[in-house]
């Protein structure tokens, strides 16, 4: 209850760090198990969190994906989250590209590719952030 109470936790982060601190492994399972039933634990509220949290400070789709992935959500309850996620993600690139590199146009080629690198890295798609770069 310890670790819910500061945040939502995956089924299988809540799983992973109580196995570090109690160790027996059918305990564990059961009492996530109870929780998840109880409604104290639910992967659907930790996506909403995540997705809110983690777009808000400027990560894109593609990167969401990959890290809920990493905390064991399916794809199912990734696409689901997104979904009822209202964003306009083209925004968002414009604003942490702005916030990066500020508002004048790369000097040159090199500066442009850094720049693309960047958002990628991000985790936003091409379409979100090409409009934003001068031909």
């Amino acid at each position: 209850m310890d670790l819910l109470a500061r945040r939502e936790h995956s089924v299988i982060e809540l799983k992973r760090k109580l196995k570090r601190r109690f160790g027996d492994e059918c305990v564990v399972d059961d009492q996530v198990a109870r929780l998840a039933k109880e409604g104290l634990q639910s992967d659907a509220r930790f996506a909403e969190s995540f997705l809110c949290q983690r777009s808000g400070s400027g990560y894109g789709p593609v990167r969401l994906k990959a890290e809920l992935r990493e905390r064991g959500l399916s794809d199912e309850q990734i696409e689901q989250g997104l979904q009822e996620l209202v964003i306009d993600w083209c925004e968002v690139a414009s604003q942490v590209l702005e916030k990066k590199f500020g508002p004048e146009p790369p000097a040159d080629v090199k500066e442009k590719a850094r720049r693309l690198r960047f958002m990628q890295y991000r985790g936003f798609y091409q379409d979100h952030y090409q409009p934003l770069f001068p031909r």
